[in-house]
């Protein structure tokens, strides 16, 4: 089962101040008003079929409709869409779609997945690199929920060296404006409520078979830096210094690994990331991002669309106005109308935007209420 087949499960269908410098046009972005700061993205899931004349009508509807920047997914946890070195190539997407969506005048980033890693290879030739739970059980023989969720663990140097050889690479497209991490985090612990249900589970508190991860590397540097050995603590879930740590193993690779690299060829880094992020231990406010794309799914947690005006407050009070923010919007199932209630409330909340997911489920009706209520 895929990303789009696990939420739609659902019956909804599921920079840093130091980078400034580097980024004249992101000092703009955060300097001047709301208007001028406005931008509107959606993510534009692989789709290898249409001709290169209707991608030209798609983009060209898309920016006509007031979309200013389109997330190409390029790695989906199995295959790249682009011309890579080290992973298995589907098909050369990026380089057939770059240059369309850069002719209407769209920026482009290369949308990839981060810590889940289905490449036969990978998990053949390396096993020890996935995470593990606290029963002991790996992922990549026994992943949580679904058979996409094969997670690498962010402690092991040998995954942030497959990381880094993957946004490298993708940094080197000339014509690409940036890079966008997807699951960059653990497995949920605690899975959205509305999802719960559809798995006949019931998460009511931190359960051993969801709680990543356990391996050597990560129980052995947490002992090292704090002391505690995690396997004699009789409740984990309640040990503040080890949940601590797991965010800090991912804010670490975020901002010390991938957007170093970035960076250095001058691409902009955002991410996909959660509302609920403590659990999925993706402590992303603390990130050195350069702009943050919330996922704020409101029939996932079982909320109306006023939710997501509530979140997008708290959540750039978070950030405390040192990067944008753009709410993420689901649009499976969501009528045009819904859609105009999710996106004005976005914006009522203090958003610099909304990110349309995906973009394949926009009717013509769904763009017309979007060119009016996301331009206003």
């Amino acid at each position: 089962m895929n990303k789009r087949a696990f939420i739609r499960t659902l019956g909804v269908g599921s920079v840093g101040l130091a980078a400034n410098a580097l980024f004249p046009n992101l000092n703009m972005l955060l300097a001047g008003d709301r208007q001028q700061r406005r931008k509107n993205w959606t993510w534009v899931t692989t789709d290898v079929g249409p001709s290169t004349d209707e991608w030209k009508k798609r983009f060209a509807l898309m920016r006509q409709s007031g979309i200013d920047v389109v997330l190409l997914e390029i790695f989906n946890g199995y295959k790249a869409y682009y011309g890579s070195k080290h992973l298995p190539v589907g098909e050369a997407w990026l380089e057939k779609l770059l240059p369309l969506a850069k002719a209407e005048g769209l920026e482009v980033h290369a949308w990839m997945w981060s810590m889940p890693c289905m490449v036969e290879e990978v998990c053949q030739q390396h096993p020890e690199w996935f995470v593990v739970n606290r029963k002991g059980e790996s992922a990549v023989d026994k992943p949580a929920y679904v058979d996409y969720y094969k997670f690498l663990c962010p402690s092991r140097p040998e995954v942030h060296e497959f990381l880094k050889k993957r946004v490298g690479e993708l940094a080197a497209y000339g014509e690409l404006d940036g890079i966008h991490l997807d699951y960059i985090r653990y497995p949920d612990v605690i899975l959205p409520e509305a999802l719960q249900p559809k798995y006949h589970i019931k998460q009511d508190r931190e359960y051993p078979e969801y709680d990543y991860c356990y391996c050597s590397v990560c129980v052995d540097k947490f002992h090292e830096e704090s002391g505690i050995d995690i396997r004699n603590v009789e409740d984990p879930a309640a040990c503040t210094p080890w949940r601590q740590f797991r965010y800090d193993r991912i804010t670490h690779l975020v901002n010390d690994i991938l957007i170093p690299v970035a960076h250095e060829h001058h691409k902009l880094v955002t991410a996909a990331v959660f509302p609920n992020w403590e659990m999925v231990r993706q402590e992303w406010p603390a990130w050195n991002l350069d702009g943050a794309l919330p996922m704020l799914y409101h029939t996932m947690y079982g909320k109306k669309t006023v939710w997501i005006k509530e979140e997008t407050e708290r959540e750039i009070a978070l950030l405390h106005n040192r990067r944008p923010l753009y709410s993420g919007l689901l649009v499976f199932d969501m009528s045009p109308e819904e859609l105009a209630e999710a996106i004005e409330a976005a914006l009522d909340g203090g958003a610099n935007g909304v990110v349309i997911f995906p973009a394949q489920a926009m009717s013509e009706s769904h763009w017309r209420i979007f060119s009016q209520v996301a331009k206003r």
